[in-house]
């Protein structure tokens, strides 16, 4: 049975803890809590199993709602909170009734082996929430973010992830010495490349990494891909935006092993 407060004061230490995950969003490293906003990220964490949650967090009229309670009871703890001091306290323009803190799933060993995306300086919270999505929808199992890459737990990520942090095997900080450990042939994609990518045979399992949006991929790492491929544009057009690039590479990979 949830422990249920109701929380007056705006200086209460756990508002103070979810104001530090919303304004910083690499903060979940040191306070060892991950910041889940709304009803579908929170339902798709209860989805999996042993999925802990420490806090939720609900408005008063989140608590009344069936629904929303059921949530909210799977947490250790229960904080009721106003509505006006929740919708302060998050990073959606509609406050969410309902936010769960969880403990942090970081790892910091590749596991060899498996389908998996590296991210290298990928900057925008929206690109690396989107490619994790796309990674975990054509059934690649693990990301690696190599160090300069946004926070990958960073509520904007997650909320642009739609759930798909809870399906991968999610490792940061990673340099480019460790990528030796993924044991299976990496990709790369480059609007200069001069095989197509759709005239290339890609083994399963593989690995592809998608660099930084304005640099794109550094020297060192495209040097360890076994191949550079470009995507076909026949409108026309420099590049494709990392989040597009991602899914078509990620799709035809899946594709052409029947995924």
């Amino acid at each position: 049975m949830a422990k249920v407060t109701e929380i007056t004061s705006r200086r209460n230490p756990l508002l103070a803890r979810l104001r530090k995950l919303v304004d910083d969003g690499a903060s979940y490293r040191r306070l060892g809590v991950v910041l889940l906003e709304g009803e579908h990220l929170c339902a798709a964490w209860l989805a999996r199993p042993a999925a802990p949650v420490l806090h939720a967090i609900v408005s008063a009229a989140a608590w009344e709602e069936p629904r929303l309670r059921r949530l909210a009871e799977a947490a250790a703890e229960v904080a009721i909170v106003d509505a006006a001091t929740l919708s302060q306290l998050g990073t959606l323009d509609s406050p969410a009734p309902i936010v769960f803190l969880v403990p942090t799933r970081e790892r910091t060993v590749i596991a060899a082996g498996e389908p998996t995306l590296v991210l290298d300086r990928l900057q925008d919270p929206g690109n690396v929430g989107s490619v994790l999505r796309s990674a975990a929808a054509f059934g690649f199992t693990q990301a690696v973010a190599l160090t300069g890459t946004a926070a990958l737990w960073a509520p904007k990520v997650v909320r642009a992830g739609m759930g798909a942090h809870f399906g991968l095997r999610l490792v940061e900080g990673a340099d480019e010495a460790m990528l030796g450990a993924l044991a299976v042939p990496l990709f790369g994609t480059s609007s200069h490349a001069g095989q197509r990518l759709d005239d290339f045979a890609l083994p399963w399992p593989c690995a592809w990494v998608f660099g930084h949006e304005g640099q794109g991929l550094a020297p060192a790492i495209a040097a360890r891909c076994q191949a550079m491929l470009a995507i076909p544009q026949p409108g026309g057009g420099e590049s494709l935006n990392v989040a597009a690039a991602a899914a078509v590479c990620l799709y035809e990979t899946a594709r052409q092993h029947g995924r």
